[in-house]
């Protein structure tokens, strides 16, 4: 399994889950529900992952350094300013958003599993390897921030 860490773009996971979010609740209707607020609820995360989403890639290019996320070994310093003091992932978070709002909209119990499945999948594959790339690289500036900013919210 190590094989996949850092190698699936996380754009690429969350195209997948939107296409499985889709699939399922077209398909498994028996787990769709009324959910309150199903319109609101969807704009509201549409809403709060563009603003968090542009708030990491803008501090990112404030600081001149990169937002790729397979080359992490390319960061150029330690980015923890801006919306990365409240989320060291604030790309990934803006993506989760993006994912519960769409399957909540859908008003599918499977679905929202299935939006949630993207935080466990992105701690193994993608954060846990990049914190390592990024511990090797900064050291106790990267580990300090860990102590004081939350991985998710």
């Amino acid at each position: 399994m190590d094989k996949l860490e850092r190698k699936i773009p996380p754009v690429a996971v969350f195209i997948v889950l939107v296409v499985i979010i889709n699939r399922v609740s077209n398909e498994v209707t028996s787990l769709t529900v009324p959910l309150p607020l199903e319109v609101f609820v969807f704009l509201v995360c549409f809403v709060l992952s563009g603003f968090v989403g542009v708030a990491g890639v803008y501090e990112f290019h404030r600081k001149n350094t990169t937002i790729h996320p397979v080359k992490v070994e390319d960061a150029s310093t330690v980015v923890d300013s801006g919306i990365f003091s409240y989320t060291r992932n604030p790309m990934y978070l803006a993506l989760f958003l993006l994912l519960f709002g769409f399957a909540y909209w859908h008003q599918n119990l499977l679905a929202i599993m299935c939006a949630f499945t993207f935080i466990p999948y992105m701690n193994r594959f993608q954060i846990i390897p990049e914190e390592r790339a990024l511990e090797k690289l900064f050291g106790d500036k990267y580990r300090q921030y860990k102590q004081r900013v939350r991985r998710w919210i």
